[in-house]
């Protein structure tokens, strides 16, 4: 067996393959004699049918089977040979296979590149601290009052105000004919949420409970594409108005939410704490982020477009279960693909440029997972979660969950050796960041 080696880029490789005839003649009558053992035909018993008939009856099925055989024989041979360690499927070109003759063939792939290390130690980074404010704490507190607030129905004859209640009764036109899904009846809408297109909320500001009005408005320009733009007019009546009461921020509310417990700057105190702790994390995820760039940048690695392709299909369906899951159609799911499917493949890209690296960096350093790192992961899953230790091994028995456990703790070990020898500067976020 001839097996020949094409360089056709950085990462592309071409083997192309002769089987002799004598290779290609063995295996036809070794694919025919194994049919010959197993069938039964009328009138011969099992096994004694003539190879001849046979060869007439099976020459298809068995054509197709060492067709497959040679392939694999072929291409693993040649990978072999030329010690080529592909990282895609090979794409075969073959010409027409005969019993007696040569057969040839040749299979497309890309390998896996190698990673020249060239600047990973000392790099110059900048820490952005995210520093927490005492009136954060107060924000959030101011939240959960207005989330325990209840309703209370206006009594008294007064004109809607932002942040009012409004049940209104509404029905939508465009171009005369009514608005498909733009009619509602005893709606309630908080006036100043935002919920309808802008003046909408703004004209029912003023109104009284009992009036009606007819608003004449604009759809604005990023509206679904059949309204974009379009003038529209609604009818409205206004119901009835409610308005929000507060709860009062003390001790004795704070115990309501925390079952009886604590005391309002005991809760200040823990969310401090949880802000402190989120914005700990977040300055070690914007570090690690802008280390795996630096990476990127001062070492390149060109990457397969397989794999690329194969990332940032996978990047794809986990923003349309997100999207999803958030209530969006595939309509805007496709617009949104297509609006940013550049941004896609870039981060495609880097993802796999910056696990190369990692894993280059990780055998020069032994730094690559042991089972011992493996193990106190499932302890620290177990304490974290609470769930038996046991259990978070099975699910981690299947290959592809373990390995990806494997590269994050190598990932987190090279990362940690590479922030111990860079330069960190820590620069202070502004509150806008």
């Amino acid at each position: 067996m001839k097996t020949q080696m094409e360089k056709l880029s950085n990462l592309e490789r071409k083997l192309n393959v002769e089987v002799p005839a004598h290779l290609v003649t063995t295996t036809f009558n070794r694919f025919f004699e194994n049919v010959q053992k197993n069938v039964e035909l009328k009138g011969f018993r099992k096994g004694k049918a003539p190879l001849t008939m046979i060869k007439t009856l099976y020459s298809d099925r068995v054509k197709n089977d060492v067709l497959q055989e040679l392939l694999k024989m072929g291409y693993s041979s040649g990978l072999q040979e030329h010690q080529l360690n592909p990282v895609s499927y090979p794409e075969f070109e073959f010409d027409d296979l005969t019993d007696g003759n040569n057969f040839s063939f040749s299979a497309q792939f890309e390998i896996i590149p190698e990673v020249e290390l060239q600047l990973y130690e000392g790099l110059e980074l900048e820490r952005t601290v995210f520093k927490v404010e005492p009136q954060e704490a107060d924000t959030i507190l101011e939240n959960i009052r207005k989330s325990r607030s209840t309703q209370e129905e206006v009594t008294e004859s007064r004109p809607a105000e932002i942040g009012d209640i409004a049940e209104i009764d509404f029905k939508g036109f465009v171009d005369g004919q009514p608005l498909e899904r733009g009619d509602g009846t005893n709606h309630p809408l908080e006036l100043g949420s935002k919920s309808f297109i802008t003046g909408f909320e703004e004209g029912i500001v003023g109104m009284r409970v009992g009036e009606s009005k007819t608003l004449n408005l604009k759809f604005p320009e990023n509206y679904h594409a059949d309204l974009s733009n379009k003038d529209v007019t609604f009818e409205i009546s206004l119901k009835k108005l409610s308005k929000k009461v507060f709860p009062e921020l003390n001790d004795e509310f704070i115990r309501t939410i925390t079952g009886g417990t604590g005391t309002l700057e005991d809760l200040k105190k823990n969310i401090l704490d949880d802000l402190e702790e989120r914005q700990k994390q977040k300055t070690e995820e914007t570090l690690k982020e802008l280390l795996l760039k630096k990476l990127i940048t001062l070492n390149p690695v060109e990457v397969p477009k397989f794999l690329i392709a194969e990332q940032k299909n996978l990047l794809i369906e986990d923003t349309k279960k997100k999207m999803a899951q958030e209530n969006m159609g595939e309509k805007e799911f496709e617009e949104y693909r297509t609006k940013w499917d550049q941004d896609f493949e870039n981060s495609a890209k880097e993802m796999i440029q910056a696990a190369y690296i990692i894993n280059a960096i990780a055998s020069k350093h032994s730094l690559n997972a042991s089972q011992s790192d493996v193990d106190l992961k499932f302890e620290e899953y177990a304490k974290q979660t609470g769930i038996d230790i046991a259990r978070i091994k099975e699910h981690y028995q299947k290959e592809d969950s373990m390995n990806r456990l494997a590269h994050k703790i190598t990932e987190d070990k090279v990362v940690e050796y590479l922030l111990s020898k860079a330069n960190i500067k820590d620069i202070t976020a502004k509150p806008k960041d």
